[in-house]
């Protein structure tokens, strides 16, 4: 009786050109899942919801906002609707809360700057379908060009034993390449989409950061996770950050970014597609 097998059992003990032949198809499903994936999320509306924290370094919170959109999708990308905001800052001692995105309390307010920067910035990226910055996470056939991949074994999760793959990015000779992330992605076995994108800062700090901050910034690293919603529809469930950061004149904060995708709804039908999470029991 034969007794089938993972994927990536079969490349133990075989010649390294096997194994590269193996990745290099690996590579290509997976730039064909995430082409169909993108390709059924044009007709999906769904709820979003972002929880954006800065905390001093003694661990009490300096300012937070929690934003809850319904995202649908648009000819260029996505439209997003902010259905509610709650916003809260320290100041002498207490906590203060306000109703609207960008409040300023001061004419210098870093934290009000930063946090709404750090919304725009990395959820609400408008050439993505979901928001997330596609140099982020090199899954793409575009990207993957940018990319060294390596297969690595394996790693059970959501049930399956996942491939994973770790990437780092191309050396670039003139130092023009802007991709700074390495990382791993968990690829499920069958239907070779990501369950899990890993990364961390592998270079520079990137551009945008630089200029809107100059700074130091600790252990910069993103992870998304994907669930299956329906036949064919894969998305990004959670997205999350967290990392320290310090500027010159003594300015520091940890930040925490946390994202949450739920409620999927087809927009010409009236079938309700949803998972369980974690923001399903928010109100």
């Amino acid at each position: 009786m034969s007794v089938s097998r993972p994927a990536w059992v079969l490349l133990l003990g075989v010649p390294a050109c096997l194994g590269q032949a193996r990745l290099e198809e690996i590579l290509a499903k997976l730039a064909d899942g995430q082409e169909r994936a993108v390709e059924a999320r044009k007709s999906i509306v769904y709820r979003q919801d972002t929880w954006v924290r800065l905390l001093r370094t003694n661990g009490k919170l300096s300012r937070e906002e929690k934003r809850q959109y319904t995202v649908a999708p648009s000819a260029k990308g996505f439209d997003k609707k902010l259905d509610r905001f709650e916003g809260r800052y320290e100041r002498g001692g207490k906590l203060l809360t306000y109703e609207k995105p960008n409040h300023k309390y001061k004419d210098l307010d870093i934290d009000g700057d930063l946090i709404e920067d750090l919304t725009n910035d990395l959820v609400n990226d408008t050439k993505s379908r979901d928001g997330i910055s596609k140099d982020l996470f090199p899954l793409t056939r575009n990207e993957q060009r940018h990319y060294i991949f390596k297969l690595d074994g394996a790693r059970r999760i959501a049930g399956v034993e996942a491939l994973r793959v770790t990437f780092e990015p191309k050396k670039v000779p003139d130092g023009d390449e802007d991709r700074v992330w390495a990382g791993e992605v968990l690829i499920h076995p069958e239907e070779f989409q990501p369950l899990l994108v890993s990364t961390r800062l592998a270079l520079k700090i990137p551009v945008a950061v630089k200029v809107i901050f100059g700074i130091d910034i600790k252990q910069l690293g993103f992870n998304v996770t994907y669930r299956k919603v329906a036949d064919g529809l894969w998305f990004p469930s959670t997205y999350g950050t967290e990392f320290g950061l310090k500027v010159l004149f003594g300015y520091k904060r940890n930040i925490t970014m946390n994202v949450t995708n739920t409620d999927f709804r087809q927009t010409d039908a009236v079938s309700h597609i949803t998972f369980e999470g974690p923001a399903e029991k928010r109100n």
